[in-house]
């Protein structure tokens, strides 16, 4: 099987891998990030125990949307999270890459059981909510059984997993990557912001109904 975009797919993959790791939003192996490949019917994705800030296009591995893992450099294994990266691009069309990151802001929130609010107009515009979802029912890491239903919605674009991390889906990698960015810069806000009201005595704060001033206006009139 051959693939026309394949390389251009694994170097934009290793970009995105690249700015998580600058930006600090993932350090040493964990986490995962993938892309559709054009043909609709592979991703590549980054294998288990391969660090954000060591991908290449000879690790990078190319799995089929029914499960099938292509060769690849010997010895390395699926990531962990394989099988809900190839869920939600099953039951999403539009979902064309996958970033899933041990955020430490979000991934605080995620493991205090706090879905992380959206109290920014960036926040409201481009994600709307970020659903919390719970672990497993044995306590482990979520799967697909947790995951795909609420993706299921397509206004969902965003999630926290608790305990765990964060998923941002997009019809590129730079959106996918974009939300994660979004969903821990929002984290870290909402913790300074109930910081400081804790210590100013505040129990209330503002939020926004609207992402843009042209929704406002359309809503007001």
């Amino acid at each position: 099987m051959t693939h026309a975009d394949l390389n251009e797919k694994k170097d934009a993959l290793i970009a995105m891998a690249q700015r998580c790791f600058d930006g600090r939003l993932q350090t040493n192996a964990g986490g995962n990030l993938s892309v559709r490949l054009d043909a609709g019917d592979a991703i590549v994705i980054k294998p288990s125990g391969v660090g954000f800030n060591e991908c290449t296009r000879d690790n990078l591995q190319v799995v089929q949307l029914d499960g099938t893992i292509l060769p690849c450099a010997e010895g390395l294994k699926p990531s962990k999270d394989l099988s809900f990266h190839l869920d939600l691009y099953r039951i999403r069309d539009d979902i064309n890459a996958i970033v899933h990151c041990h955020s430490p802001w979000a991934t605080g929130y995620a493991s205090a059981g706090i879905e992380i609010p959206c109290l920014t107009v960036q926040t409201i515009e481009k994600i709307g909510r970020m659903p919390l979802i719970p672990l497993s029912s044995n306590g482990g890491p979520q799967t697909e059984v947790e995951i795909s239903p609420v993706f299921q919605d397509t206004n969902i674009r965003a999630a926290v997993l608790a305990n765990h991390g964060t998923i941002g889906v997009g019809k590129t990698l730079m959106a996918a990557q974009y939300l994660s960015e979004i969903i821990e810069e929002t984290a870290h806000v909402a913790y300074v912001r109930d910081t400081l009201m804790a210590a100013h005595g505040k129990t209330a704060a503002d939020l926004p109904s609207y992402g843009t001033a042209a929704d406002a206006r359309a809503a007001s009139g």
